[in-house]
């Protein structure tokens, strides 16, 4: 297994390149089950969720030839249509594959995906969903059984809580369902827009893209003819590399981002009295003569992300007083409280609610672990504002989402090395 060394407190400066958003490719990835034609995509992410998903789509009877960041695949050749457990244990994403196995050929069986170590996200509003349009759902031997003996048929779907996994299903199912489906609370997030802007390039009619209503008209199971595309940049990615620069208190630029998909993010580090300036794709973090603590709340998009509150929370250690963070997504999301409590932060939990006493230069580096992807990064940044050294345990969980990460860090400054233990 493979850990991170990191000596803490270099100087950090430079700029940082982001890949393409792992959150973006997953759901584009499974929409190719929808394809008549070889597709062509670039920018994809260099991770291992990525590798997973692709083999997914091996195992599946489809093709893929990978080059870096560069993916072909041809899904038309798919003629299996079950996702088996030892590929969906692995990454809850795999739930992706179930509208369009089932749009395209009227059944499959999808594994549930089980726990998360972040807490639980259930599928229930996948299937309930699936069932309205006209699906027949069973779960059996710890499989979805889907059925739709006369395909899938338009339908008007209210999800009752936001959900990005759920809206991207029906998505892709309603793409070639017969008839209109119209969802009603759909996810905001990006990552849902290029899934949506792919679809609507393939010759699928979608109306309300980027709003909370999608109306999608189905094409009766005719499969789509889809363009060579590029993944967009990944906001979370980009995120994390700007509360690197904040938590070192260093002038660092994040290249080919989107800045309007980080207005969440950049607002809270100017509450913290960061200068950030904007370009058309880059971000500039510049320090700060004194870094103020911060009240945050996770919310859907456009709200702060929950994928960012970790990160933040390694950050506010070093503010000048008191923050908090309310974790309003997933119950178990606090996690990497007892880590960095270990490298000597000052933070208490009441339920969902995370306060921290922030100070500068009170970390120390020891022995930590990561615990889910999220978790790992903000251990990274506690690590680069830590005196001495610090080693991070169970790294699997970051090279799950983040392409180079020590090799990005190095390049702006940091002492970061990967060992096998």
């Amino acid at each position: 297994m493979e850990y991170l060394k990191i000596i803490g407190n270099k100087e950090i400066s430079g700029e940082v390149t982001i890949s393409g958003a792992k959150n973006a490719a997953l759901p584009l990835i499974a929409s190719t089950i929808l394809a008549k034609n070889e597709i062509n995509i670039g920018n994809m992410p260099n991770v291992v969720d990525i590798n997973t998903f692709l083999k997914l789509i091996g195992k599946l009877g489809g093709t893929f030839e990978k080059d870096e960041n560069q993916v072909k695949i041809n899904a038309l050749s798919i003629d299996k249509t079950t996702a088996t457990y030892d590929i969906v244990k692995t990454m809850r994403a795999s739930i992706l594959v179930l509208g369009p196995l089932l749009s395209r050929f009227g059944h499959c069986e999808v594994s549930l995906p089980g726990g998360c170590a972040i807490g639980q996200r259930p599928v229930d509003l996948h299937l309930k969903a699936l069932e309205q349009m006209g699906a027949i759902i069973e779960i059996k031997h710890g499989y979805i059984q889907a059925t739709a003996p006369e395909g899938l048929k338009g339908a008007k779907i209210v999800f009752d809580k936001v959900t990005v996994g759920g809206t991207e299903n029906i998505l892709m199912a309603a793409a070639l369902a017969n008839g209109e489906t119209t969802i009603i609370n759909a996810a905001k997030e990006p990552e849902i827009e290029q899934l949506c802007d792919v679809l609507v390039d393939a010759g699928v009619k979608i109306e309300g893209i980027g709003t909370s209503k999608l109306i999608i008209q189905g094409t009766n199971k005719e499969l789509l003819e889809f363009k060579d595309f590029d993944i967009i940049p990944d906001r979370i990615e980009a995120g994390t590399y700007m509360c690197a620069a904040a938590i070192t208190n260093k002038k660092v630029k994040i290249n080919k981002v989107i800045p309007l998909h980080l207005e969440a993010v950049t607002a809270k580090l100017e509450e913290m009295n960061f200068e950030v300036i904007q370009d058309e794709t880059s971000l500039t973090v510049c320090p700060t003569d004194e870094i103020k603590p911060v009240n945050i709340i996770t919310t859907e998009y456009p709200g702060f992300p929950t994928d960012m509150q970790a990160q933040f929370m390694a950050l506010a250690t070093q503010a000048n007083g008191t923050s908090t963070i309310d974790e309003r997504l997933f119950e178990n999301r606090f996690m990497h409280v007892s880590e960095l409590l270990r490298l000597g932060a000052d933070i208490h939990l009441n339920g969902n609610t995370a306060t921290i006493n922030g100070q500068a230069g009170t970390l120390n580096g020891t022995d930590v672990m990561a615990t889910d992807l999220r978790a790992s990064s903000a251990l990274v940044l506690a690590a680069l504002v830590a005196k001495g050294e610090t080693n991070i345990h169970r790294i699997y969980h970051l090279d799950r989402g983040y392409e180079n990460l020590e090799g990005k860090l190095t390049q702006i400054g940091a002492d970061v090395k990967r060992f096998t233990e």
